[in-house]
């Protein structure tokens, strides 16, 4: 009789343990779900800014390209200005 009640009270325990584990690990599991859930939705906004933010670094440098050919165009037409006007104001003081 008293082995009946030991091997009864040693399963309850086993049994009250191995749900309680059972309950633990389910649980850890689904937080690791969760928190592998919020990185993967965390990476995917930073990519899709990163993203953005290249497409407007790559916009804006498209524009400043063009504003330095535009640049450099203009000085070319002033350096042929203020060459023509040295020219011009060379031969203005020559002719005095």
């Amino acid at each position: 009789m008293d082995s009946n009640v030991w091997t009864v009270l040693i399963t309850a325990i086993t049994v009250f343990g191995g749900s309680q584990a059972f309950r633990f690990y389910e649980r850890r599991a689904m937080h690791k779900e969760r928190d592998d859930d919020f990185i993967r939705h965390d990476c995917k906004d930073r990519i899709s800014k990163l993203e953005a933010l290249l497409e407007e670094s790559a916009r804006e440098k498209d524009e400043m390209r063009s504003l330095i050919i535009r640049l450099t165009s203009e000085v070319a037409e002033l350096r042929v200005k203020v060459e023509y006007l040295s020219t011009e104001n060379t031969k203005l003081s020559k002719g005095k």
